[in-house]
């Protein structure tokens, strides 16, 4: 679906709404998207899933960086290798001291402070590796949101829709007990004037407790729908009272063709991608592992006996560490870091059929929406036109109790039918755009 035929059914909307004043609280479908993106808790949460990838690209950029590390320990040993290395630091050992004696040494006293670093020089493309996953990553939660805001907007537009749809089977109620009012009136009249039976007027009185009755579900059936809406939208802004009253209107056309090209456009595959190749390139990474690493490393020193001043002493090295043999342990983990490969790319393969699916579905529900509407649309004046005649004719002592009854059941039963195919083809049309993937771009843009 292209954005001029989001457009359309989002105009309709807009037209159903404007057709009669709107309160001042009414909340439009719009309001209600743009609050549930921003407080719906599982959108909420996708949001902080993004911040946190991101904050593992500086992670894994941070592997780039030396490491600084300072000390400080205050020692007293009279340990002979010990105590002959503290005075050797401090540069106070006096080996031409007759008093000197390397096997029985006093209590020796040493305060050290160092300034180290160290950093990795090479590492056969690990940090690279890791740094290029942290950013696919990243990617792949931004995906996941985007998921989650499109099946969230297509939420919160069925919601909307079904709170519509709600009260417009309440306004079918109402009218149903008012025209059952009305003939009751008419039935009583002509029973007192002795040209009808107590029975229609009986029928009628248990035709319209049960027309009550059903009113009451519906009204019940509308606050259900409104409770459903704010759970949607994450908190609860939709009040039943002030929401226009649904009318009908010029519907948009249907989709014409599947378009099985736009499940590339789903965000849920995009994700399935990233991950496919941060597993790739975690086998890659997993190989270099045989590689050997080389580090760099400096420190300075000071070192004081705490009663004079400190003496100075750095040491600066290479070292290039390489584990030949880890008990096969790098072989193993090389042979999984493939198979979790092939089982993402069949993962990919399997979202890439489901959303499939998912589009077909929608495009048949879209299209057998819109056939539903046509047939339905064409009988609620025929029903109407049907139940004035019968109430004409009733009133007339020309036509029975059960002939009116009939009319009026049909009425009722077309109407509703009417209002349910309205609401649930445009429900279709945007769960078509969901499954596209078009709900984000709309709302949400790149």
């Amino acid at each position: 679906m292209t954005m001029h035929r989001v457009t359309g059914y989002v105009v309709v909307v807009a037209a159903v709404l404007a057709f009669r004043p709107l309160a001042a609280q009414a909340v439009t479908l719009e309001e209600c998207i743009r609050t549930a993106l921003e407080e719906n808790p599982d959108a909420r949460a996708a949001e902080y899933r993004v911040t946190a990838a991101r904050a593992a690209i500086r992670e894994a950029q941070s592997a780039f960086y030396p490491v600084v590390t300072l000390s400080s320990a205050l020692n007293r040993t009279d340990n002979p290798p010990q105590a002959f290395m503290m005075s050797l630091n401090q540069r106070s050992l006096n080996m031409a001291d007759p008093a000197f004696n390397p096997n029985e040494p006093d209590d020796t006293e040493n305060l050290r402070m160092s300034a180290g670093a160290k950093v990795r020089l090479l590492d056969g493309g690990q940090r690279s590796l890791g740094r290029q996953m942290a950013g696919l990553g990243a990617e792949a939660s931004k995906e996941g949101l985007r998921a989650v805001q499109n099946n969230l907007i297509y939420q919160v537009v069925y919601g909307y829709y079904s709170v519509l749809q709600a009260s417009a089977f309440v306004a079918v109620q109402q009218e149903t007990v008012q025209s059952l009012e009305e003939s009751l009136r008419v039935a009583e009249e002509h029973f007192k004037a002795g040209t009808t039976f107590k029975t229609d007027v009986l029928n009628l009185e248990v035709k319209l407790a049960q027309a009550r009755e059903d009113l009451i579900r519906a009204r019940n059936g509308l606050k259900l729908a409104t409770v459903a809406l704010n759970t949607a939208i994450g908190r609860d802004v939709v009040d039943a009272e002030h929401l226009p009253a649904p009318v009908s209107a010029a519907m948009p056309a249907p989709p014409s063709t599947e378009n099985e090209d736009a499940v590339e456009n789903r965000p849920e595959l995009a994700a399935a991608k990233k991950v496919a190749a941060i597993k790739e390139k975690a086998a890659v990474k997993s190989a270099r592992d045989y590689a050997p690493v080389l580090n760099a490393f400096g420190s300075m020193d000071w070192d004081s006996d705490v009663s004079s001043d400190f003496e100075q002493s750095y040491m600066v090295g290479l070292m290039l560490e390489w584990d030949v043999f880890t008990g096969f342990r790098r072989g193993a983990a090389t042979a999984g870091a493939r198979a979790e490969l092939e089982a993402a790319r069949a993962e990919e393969q399997k979202a890439r059929n489901q959303l499939r699916l998912d589009l077909k579905q929608a495009f048949l529900q879209a299209t057998e929406a819109w056939e539903r509407l046509a047939v339905a649309g064409k009988s609620v004046e025929s029903a109407k036109e049907a139940l004035r005649i019968t109430q004409e004719r009733y009133a007339q002592g020309a036509a029975d109790i059960t002939d009116l009854l009939t009319a009026q059941v049909g009425l009722t039963a077309t109407q509703t039918r009417n209002v349910a195919a309205q609401y649930d083809y445009l429900s279709a049309l945007a769960n078509y755009e969901r499954a596209q993937g078009g709900l984000v771009k709309t709302y949400v843009p790149d």
